[in-house]
């Protein structure tokens, strides 16, 4: 794809969701945006969550108000292509911060509004794992959805798309459901080997390094981005645990054939199709020498900083 057009720079953006990613990269994109002429941050958001008196969505909206971000109500799953195409027309950026929650289908869904709008930047939702590495048949289907996105954007020359990979959420290594890590057990069930390895970032970290690859010069256009807070070991996993709780950590390791026959037996199970692709390795680490962070210094949250500061107090309690 020709690279010929100008590059646009984002100053009219727009940020599908204010979700556990969503807003910490609306808190970030306003804050850098204050030192940009003419940069406007605005949010799309169902109208009931606008006019929500829950509390936890109250204040969200509260905040977002504060930062001077202007509020945009929306439907990303009841409107149709035509009609978010025409709300994403009003945009030179759009960023993807919805997730999965929104369906599989929503995340082609949104990019076909995207280049029907004609938009000059496009962030999709691919804040995670590098699917391309993955390959399609991985147990989650998910990911095969994800490639799908990026074949379609790669295939066309009008939008330009930044693709931000930053593994899983650091947050998620450590949810009892997840269930690599048990607390109350002290035990660390690795995926695959504990030699498998696995990229973390937090949200916050996330959200503070895709502001500053939305406003980098020069622009960022039709390029995979790489962020890593930590790449790890499960079995360092266990080592930061011990070092962090000052406790022993039993090890276990759950292999591919034992993930996949689990899957088979619940073969809907989102638990276990995570676990199972990831007990597969390839795709869902990289070296963090290599990533945006690294390269422009930007400090992020280690394995080691997100246990002393989640779980160091009350270690029991899980997360």
């Amino acid at each position: 794809m020709s690279d010929a057009r100008p590059a646009v720079k984002s100053r009219n953006i727009l940020v599908l969701g204010a979700g556990e990613l969503g807003m910490p990269v609306l808190r970030n994109l306003a804050r850098r945006a204050k030192g940009i002429d003419g940069a406007r941050i605005s949010v799309l958001l169902r109208a009931g969550t606008i006019g929500s008196d829950a509390p936890e969505k109250s204040r969200d909206v509260a905040e977002l108000r504060a930062l001077g971000i202007e509020l945009v109500p929306g439907d990303l799953v009841g409107s149709s292509i035509d009609e978010l195409a025409g709300v994403f027309a009003r945009y030179d950026t759009v960023i993807g911060c919805a997730g999965y929650a929104a369906g599989i289908d929503t995340p082609m869904k949104l990019a076909r509004a995207a280049l029907q709008a004609g938009i000059p930047r496009y962030f999709p939702w691919q804040f995670g794992v590098d699917f391309e590495a993955i390959g399609r048949g991985s147990p989650q289907d998910i990911f095969d959805a994800q490639l799908d996105v990026r074949e379609l954007l790669r295939s066309q020359d009008k939008t330009d798309w930044v693709i931000i990979s930053t593994g899983m959420f650091m947050s998620y290594l450590f949810e009892p459901e997840f269930g690599v890590v048990d607390l109350e057990n002290a035990e660390v069930h690795a995926l695959g080997s504990l030699d498998t390895a696995v990229t973390l970032t937090t949200p916050d970290d996330i959200g503070k390094l895709t502001a500053e690859i939305v406003f980098f010069e020069p622009t960022i256009r039709n390029e995979v981005v790489y962020l890593a807070g930590d790449t790890v070991t499960y079995g360092e996993v266990a080592d930061k645990l011990e070092a962090g709780l000052g406790r022993p950590f039993r090890r276990s390791e759950w292999s591919v054939p034992f993930l996949k026959e689990a899957l088979a037996n619940d073969p809907k199970n989102m638990m276990r199709k995570y676990r199972a692709a990831f007990a597969m390795g390839r795709g869902y680490s990289w070296d963090k020498a290599g990533t945006f962070n690294a390269r422009h210094s930007v400090p992020v949250t280690d394995v080691d900083d997100w246990v002393g500061a989640n779980l160091g107090a009350s270690p029991s309690t899980g997360c």
